[in-house]
Parts: C-alpha cells; structure tokens; sequence
C-alpha cells in the first residue's frame, strides 16, 4: 500500500457526520484507508458499516455490545473488535493513524479527542465538547503535541475557509500561541445561524413544544441531541465559545446572525470592510472533504449551489430574549474556567429529560440556569476539576428532575 495513504480512525462512526465522513473516505480511496470506526451501542448499524467499507479496528462503547457484534459478524470479515472507553483513546492515538475525525456526540468524546491531540493527529473536531469542556487544555494540547486541528462544525470550518492562508496555518498547529486575528486585520467573525424550527414560532406557545417537533430541523439532517440543541439555539451558544478557542478571539469578537437559508454558513469581516463569506448547500461532507484534504480541495459528492434557484438569502440578529441558551453561553465563557463544563453538563441532561417528554421545552434553559447559579465554578484548567464540575452539575439536574416529578 502507498505511504501517501492516510490512515483514518473515524470516532462516532454511526452518528451523521460518521457516516458523512464514511462517505466523502470511500470517494477517495486512492487518498485515505479506514483504519477504524467507533460507536457506543448500535451494533446493527456498526456491523452494516464493517461490512460496507472493512475498517481494521471497530470499537464500542462496552464490553456487552462488544460482543454482540462480534457474533453478528464471526466467520464473515476479519475486524478487531473491542469496547471500552480506554479502547476509544486507543485508536484515536495508535500509531498508525493520521487522522482523527472527532464527531463523538457528548462529553464522552473529551477523552478520545485529548488522546488524538497528544498523540499528534490531525484532529478534524466534530464534537464540541472537547472545546466547550476543556478549551484551554484541549488548544495548549494541540500545540504542546504538535497535531494539526481543523473545525468539522459547518460555520467554523466556514470561518476557517474565509481566512487568509498564513493564519490558517497558524491555527491548525500552533492554537492559543498565533498572534490572533486582529493582527491579520479581522474586525469580527460573523456565526450563522438558521434560528432552527421555531425561529417564528409564537413565544407563548414554546412549553407546547414536543420532542417530535424539536427534532425536526428545517435545513440540516442531525442526531436528535443536536436537533434540540438548534431549537433552542445551544447549539449556536456553544458554537460561540468553540469559535473563541479555535480562533483565539474574545466573544465580544463574535456576532452571532440569522440566516434561516444556510446557505451563506459564516463570515469573516475585516477592517478595510470586505466580508469574506463561505456559501453552499447544507451537506457536511462539504467542510469533512475540506479538512480531509487541507490544504488541497477534494471532491465531496455534494451538489454544486444554484444561486439562481436560491434567489434570495435573509439575515437577522439572534434574539436572546426568545433564545435565552444564547445569553447562558455568553456568561458561561465571560466567567472562564470550568463554567462551559457546567453549562455543557447541565445542557446535556436537560435535553434529554425533554426527549424523554419528561420536561417541557422551555424547562431546559431555566434547568441551565439553575445549575450554573448553583454550582460554583473554578478557574482551573484541570481535568479532574473539569470533569468533577461536570459530575455536579449533572447530579444537579437531575436532582432538580427527580422534585419536578414528585411534584407532578
């Protein structure tokens, strides 16, 4: 096999931007092998991906789905097989690999991700928790290790594409050490949003909301945490605080703007008044081949736009009053240290009690709020301070779920 060949371990195989990713690989064989895949417990679809594109290692989220996906393909392909959490940092960090695409959902991707960069991967970082959680330690990683680090989130990989060609490099390799943007002449970075399903919805109709409804995006295709998170535009909140790391920017430095088309997916606007926008049709294998490929440009199988059929593109500023997760995140980064890890946490457990119909859409925010005015914050960069914050606040929620219930 060709030295030139990647090697590629795909973490959260299973998800979207897994399979996404899967896709845009099996375009470019000539390019990149599947070193391996990961997923936490859907044996059925991680037997159908080992079959249809043969990684060498497949990895789940424990032993019991482990083995049941060994039984379901004995005798049929030869894969390794393992579960684990120590086996997820193991593939992301084995020598053979050279890319890591990072698209665990959830907290449980800091680990593997941490792994990947102190290794000295190429990190295409899907999952926004190794940012929101751990910003600092994850950037000084980075750099410490010498991996290279390329945004997945379509805006952020937006605003990489519209900056200039030294400070790209700049910020792949060398994080919280680059000079920042102002010394390339960025005025500020423009974050797109659609504004998700309810961007018009009636306010006094949002603790109506179902699950069935949230999850229902307009423009994107996504897992059902993520959807909720675009319906309450926590996603766009931590997408805000993933944009001040990747790009050593203050949120001050960041406008948060609705485009309910997605087509133009962020901007970059610069002190001699020039906007640099990045346009396409929604489809994540538009940034997946772009940071497979970086520097160079691949095919990634997506449409060609057709701005005549498009027509017409609108812009608004995001309403923090209808989208109060926006204001949350705000004050999580402007508090520093381990804040985004509560905020994070208490985000990930409220979402799901409203997927289970156990609390009503707008329970979510003020859940968050509660927690970050209850749990007290520290200004460390420690892991395990990281994590513990991040242990409380889920006790937390759920402590506030459990006398919600006995109250019902």
């Amino acid at each position: 096999m060709s030295a030139s060949i990647k090697a590629v371990t795909v973490l959260g195989a299973t998800g979207s931007i897994g399979l996404s990713t899967l896709d845009v690989l099996s375009r470019h064989t000539d390019r990149f092998r599947l070193y391996a895949v990961t997923a936490n417990t859907q044996v059925e679809k991680m037997a159908e991906i080992c079959r249809n594109y043969r990684p060498e290692v497949a990895v789940m989220a424990d032993t019991a789905s482990a083995e049941q996906l060994k039984k379901l393909l004995q005798n049929e392909i030869e894969v390794t097989i393992l579960g684990g959490a120590e086996a997820l940092s193991e593939v992301a960090s084995a020598e053979p690999v050279d890319v890591v695409m990072a698209a665990i959902v959830g907290s449980v991707g800091l680990m593997p991700t941490l792994s990947a960069a102190r290794a000295g991967k190429r990190i295409l970082l899907a999952n926004k928790e190794a940012l929101v959680m751990a910003g600092h330690l994850f950037m000084s990683e980075v750099e410490k290790h010498g991996a290279e680090l390329l945004p997945i989130d379509s805006e952020h990989n937006a605003i990489f594409q519209c900056l200039e060609s030294n400070y790209q490099r700049e910020l792949t390799t060398q994080g919280l050490n680059n000079e920042g943007p102002e010394s390339k002449g960025v005025a500020k970075i423009l974050l797109t949003g659609s504004g998700g399903p309810f961007r018009e919805y009636p306010l006094d109709k949002f603790d109506e909301i179902t699950p069935e409804q949230a999850v229902a995006h307009p423009n994107w295709s996504m897992g059902p945490k993520i959807s909720v998170d675009s319906a309450t535009m926590m996603n766009k909140g931590l997408e805000l605080i993933e944009a001040c790391w990747l790009f050593n920017v203050s949120h001050d430095d960041v406008e948060i703007v609705l485009h309910k088309q997605s087509i133009i997916h962020s901007m970059v606007a610069y002190n001699d008044g020039s906007v640099l926008a990045q346009m396409g049709n929604p489809d994540m294998r538009t940034p997946i081949a772009n940071a497979l490929g970086w520097p160079e440009r691949i095919s990634s199988g997506v449409e060609p736009l057709d701005l005549i059929q498009v027509s017409q593109l609108n812009f608004e500023k995001a309403d923090e009053n209808r989208f109060p997760c926006l204001r949350l995140a705000r004050q999580a980064i402007q508090r520093g240290g381990t804040s985004m890890a509560i905020l994070n946490a208490a985000n990930e457990v409220a979402v799901q009690a409203f997927l289970q119909s156990q609390i009503a859409f707008t329970h979510i925010a003020e859940l968050i709020e509660q927690t970050m005015n209850n749990i007290p914050h520290q200004q460390t960069d420690s892991l395990q301070q990281i994590l513990a914050d991040d242990q409380a606040a889920r006790e937390f929620v759920n402590h506030q779920l459990s006398l919600m219930s006995a109250d019902c």
